[in-house]
């Protein structure tokens, strides 16, 4: 009986041993990470997005002692890239260098995305926005908003404004420019910044809505001169130029934004802890300083959760907007 009893509590023991290793192994935040990581980037090298890309990868391959090797898989304005993370194994080496572009346009813009923005995907943090002004050339005859405004209602449908393409920022900000001041001016898609700047310093187009970080030596330079902002509040980089919302377009705000997201079904253990990871890389005054100079852009670190729910909002905001304007999925 004796023998039996202890034959018993080793096999519990053993069992125990067994279940607890078992545990130990199988724990997917048990020393993650072990190899190197993707980020994959839906761009091409040296946009903003790489440049953001590339400074979170840094910081990460310093934290971590692994290194995060950053991946440009560009083309369908960014979707190609955001599908491939969307189909990825969910174990924490493959990340999404997630743009509202591909994330909250390209599914109400087109009509065939090979992925589901909510479902798809495993929020880790926003990053970065960007801001949008509105410039014109320095002889452009209206001294503030609204003598612009009053042209551009002068003449429907003969005032031009560029963009970097369809479904792009500067875009959706025009249409959401015609739609609150009752303008009616033409969009005129480019292939670049670099081609509707030209365009606008050359007298081919009437108005841009340009980045700020492209537009502020132009601004500076003054061989463009600046209405408003995009934001809600007045970019670091032009804080002497207003918000449209502040002077008189109440509730004008269209900006977009870099994150970092996982595929769906990634464990919480390993979300959680590259979201703490990425929120301490965001506040390091050498990554402040780089993405606000060569990005331009202005960092916000929030939580998985609180990301999500701006995926959301963005896609109601989108949808809402494109119909009004509009705009016929393709």
């Amino acid at each position: 009986m004796r023998t039996r009893w202890i034959n018993l509590a080793l096999a519990a023991l053993a069992g125990w041993w067994v279940c607890g290793a078992m545990a130990q192994k199988t724990d997917p935040a048990e020393k993650y990470p072990v190899r190197p990581i993707r980020l994959i980037c839906p761009y091409v090298p040296g946009g903003g997005a790489d440049i953001f890309a590339r400074t979170v990868a840094q910081k990460l391959t310093e934290a971590l002692g692994q290194t995060v090797v950053v991946d440009n898989r560009a083309g369908a304005n960014g979707g190609i890239g955001t599908e491939l993370v969307a189909k990825a194994a969910p174990d924490g080496y493959t990340l999404l260098l997630a743009n509202s572009g591909p994330m909250t346009v390209n599914p109400v813009l087109y009509k065939k995305v090979a992925y589901n923005p909510v479902k798809d995907f495993a929020p880790i943090s926003l990053g970065a926005i960007y801001f949008y002004v509105l410039v014109v050339q320095p002889s452009f005859p209206a001294a503030n908003l609204n003598d612009f405004i009053a042209q551009l209602k002068a003449k429907p449908g003969q005032m031009t404004y560029g963009s970097t393409g369809i479904g792009g920022g500067n875009h959706l900000s025009g249409e959401l420019f015609n739609l609150m001041t009752g303008t009616q001016s033409i969009h005129v898609p480019y292939t670049g910044s670099a081609a509707a700047l030209a365009a606008l310093l050359g007298g081919q187009l009437n108005y841009m809505f340009d980045t700020v970080i492209t537009a502020v030596p132009l601004i500076r330079a003054g061989r463009l001169r600046a209405f408003g902002v995009t934001a809600s509040k007045r970019a670091i980089s032009l804080p002497d130029v207003p918000t449209l919302d502040a002077l008189g377009l109440k509730g004008f705000e269209l900006t977009q934004w870099q994150a970092i997201a996982a595929p769906a079904g990634t464990p919480k253990v390993i979300v959680d802890f590259l979201h703490r990871e990425i929120v301490e890389a965001l506040k390091k005054p050498d990554v402040m300083e780089r993405l606000a100079t060569q990005g331009g852009s202005e960092l916000v670190g929030n939580t998985p959760e609180e990301f999500a729910q701006v995926i959301k909002n963005d896609l109601a905001k989108y949808s809402k907007l494109v119909k009004a304007a509009g705009l016929q999925p393709q």
